[in-house]
């Protein structure tokens, strides 16, 4: 079971003192932002239509999602949630504390101050984990509810089966810890070495190594602790949005679709009527390894 999280743990654990170097303002990203005050995100938004919001994981940019705008069938208003501290943007209020789930109960207030209605949200890795608490502490803002290779418990990586939270927690903390110490040399070295198992096409990984490279150590850390601690297991009944979950192979030696399989039905058992689509041919990054394979089945189950 170690796959996913270990990746997600890998390219999130020593990042570079670049955080340092100040980085830019949302306005002055070149792309149009919506009217939102937030020290948690920023909006890049597009086009026009019905709403999506997607959300990036742990490090990672808005442009991860461009493979999947370009595909997405119909008219469109996509909302592109930028993480503060991750990929450049300047930590703000995520400069203390856990960041999920402040980011999420401020998702909740962008779709009711922007007045979305039956808003599509989208989720990848820790950005999955973001949309599963917004979807269940906010169920009447969610319409429909993608997650991409997230389960609802990280823990179950580190503790095994039996896992618990508590049990947990001391190396969630050993991992925040370890991640704000790397020096930016460390960073850079893992980052690529992470991303090389995250992204299967060679040619794509410049940039999400880039995004790893230019996030908040302190940030990153502090969001990775939260996700090994959080388990939204008992909260996924809460969820009325039909909710599709889309997911790979775990690589790890002696792991196959089959044990896959089982794995994500265990995990998402306490949420009725969810969608399990498997991906192969295909590591973390799905929107870049099989960008038409994801978008297939987004708009298959958006349709």
């Amino acid at each position: 079971m170690k796959s996913l999280l270990l990746a997600a743990a890998l390219v999130m654990m020593p990042l570079a003192a670049c955080a340092q170097t100040p980085a830019a303002a949302p306005a002055d990203h070149g792309h149009v932002h919506a009217d939102f005050e937030s020290g948690r995100f920023h909006v890049r938004v597009e086009g026009e239509g019905r709403d999506i919001i997607l959300i990036p994981g742990l490090t990672s940019h808005p442009d991860i999602w461009e493979p999947l705008v370009a595909r997405l069938e119909g008219d469109w208003r996509v909302h592109m949630i930028h993480i503060q501290g991750f990929a450049g943007a300047p930590a703000m209020d995520n400069i203390d504390g856990p960041v999920s789930a402040p980011v999420a109960e401020d998702i909740a207030r962008y779709i009711r101050e922007q007045g979305l209605e039956d808003a599509v949200v989208v989720g990848h890795s820790m950005g999955g984990t973001i949309a599963m608490m917004l979807a269940s502490r906010h169920p009447d803002l969610v319409d429909r509810l993608v997650v991409i290779d997230m389960i609802p418990f990280m823990g179950n990586i580190f503790g095994g089966a039996a896992a618990t939270p508590a049990s947990v927690t001391p190396i969630a903390d050993q991992i925040g810890a370890g991640m704000a110490a790397s020096t930016p040399e460390q960073w850079r070295a893992s980052a690529t070495a992470s991303i090389t198992g995250m992204v299967q096409t060679e040619s794509l990984r410049a940039g999400p190594i880039e995004h790893s490279v230019t996030s908040d150590p302190d940030v990153a850390g502090r969001a990775m602790r939260e996700l090994i601690v959080t388990d939204l297991r008992p909260e996924l009944a809460a969820i009325t949005a039909p909710t599709e979950v889309i997911y790979v192979t775990f690589n790890n030696p002696g792991m196959t679709a089959e044990i896959t399989d089982g794995i994500y039905a265990a995990s998402f058992a306490n949420l009725e009527g969810v969608v399990l689509t498997r991906i192969d041919d295909s590591a973390h990054f799905i929107m870049q390894d099989q960008p038409d394979a994801l978008a297939a089945a987004i708009n298959d189950f958006l349709d």
